[in-house]
């Protein structure tokens, strides 16, 4: 079988481009390595979706897969591991359980979590190094954890954790957040987070598990030591395109080098989502690539005549 496109990723830009390739009547294949609704999938709250006051990622993402199962999406969970013949019609997906042929591919790989790239943090990942608060946070009920970030997923993470945990170290390197006014005020007002500033964690330390951080101030050079149970890190997200850079240039960054209009260098690929170039990296801006690069699609399979 030859697929009219294969997406890669089923995150919300992934999950957008199969509605709007259903709808258009296209065979696709959605492949995604771990679990769909990417990013959004472990966000305690999500306040700033329309059509929802308040959702927890993990629904809105059930919602989204929901809506391209009930349309017939085939879906296949594996990690794709190479892509071959990008210059021809036909295009291979090799993954760790096969290959796939198809006539375009649309890339929509989202972002890896950042790392701290301090002593112990791959030592303990598992441990008491973990990256998201959502997934793992609820292992230290009662417990004194740590908490590296100050954006929102950070914030947002701090107050779930203050809500089942015994207390909240929250460390950020800057002089103040970078998440919303509001939940930053929310953050504040918690009696059992305690926040230091222009701050960065030096090193983790333990034996066989985690059992306390040192964190230095950036401003007077002085350290400290912190005795906890778990730290969960959340400064940011990064590329993770180099598997799929002779599809499209990456840019100084890693991102995938590409426009609004998420076409590629290689004519059949098109990229969406997170892991595009672009200044604002949001669900609603995810979904519009997801859009953007279905409609690409569906011309180039059009010009194509399969």
């Amino acid at each position: 079988m030859i697929y009219d496109v294969i997406i890669i990723g089923g995150g919300p830009a992934g999950l957008t481009a199969s509605l709007y390739l259903l709808r258009a009547g296209k065979k696709t294949l959605l492949i995604e390595k771990s679990s769909f609704g990417g990013q959004m999938a472990v966000s305690p709250k999500i306040e700033n979706y329309m059509g929802f006051e308040e959702i927890k990622g993990s629904v809105l993402a059930d919602i989204m897969l929901g809506q391209v199962i009930e349309k017939g999406q085939e879906v296949e969970l594996a990690e794709v591991l190479e892509l071959s013949g990008l210059e021809g019609q036909i295009k291979t997906v090799r993954t760790e359980y096969g290959e796939y042929k198809c006539y375009s591919v649309i890339i929509a790989n989202g972002v890896k979590h950042r790392k701290l790239g301090v002593p112990g943090e791959e030592k303990f990942g598992g441990r008491g190094v973990y990256y998201c608060a959502v997934c793992d946070g609820a292992y230290y009920r009662g417990k004194n954890v740590a908490l590296v970030g100050g954006g929102n997923t950070a914030l947002q993470e701090a107050l779930m954790l203050s809500d089942i945990c015994a207390s909240v170290t929250v460390i950020q390197n800057l002089p103040e957040f970078t998440g919303e006014t509001v939940v930053a005020q929310k953050v504040a007002g918690r009696k059992n987070i305690k926040t230091y500033f222009n701050s960065v964690v030096v090193s983790l330390n333990g034996a066989d598990t985690l059992s306390g951080l040192v964190f230095k101030n950036t401003a007077t050079g002085g350290e400290r030591e912190l005795s906890v149970s778990a730290v969960f890190v959340a400064i940011g997200l990064e590329p993770d395109n180099r598997l799929f850079e002779t599809a499209c240039r990456l840019d100084k960054y890693g991102y995938f080098d590409a426009g609004e209009d998420c076409v590629t260098q290689k004519s059949g690929v098109f990229v969406a989502g997170d892991c595009r170039a672009k200044r604002v990296r949001q669900i609603a801006t995810a979904i519009g690539d997801g859009a953007a690069s279905a409609l690409a699609a569906c011309r180039y399979l059009n010009g194509i005549s399969v």
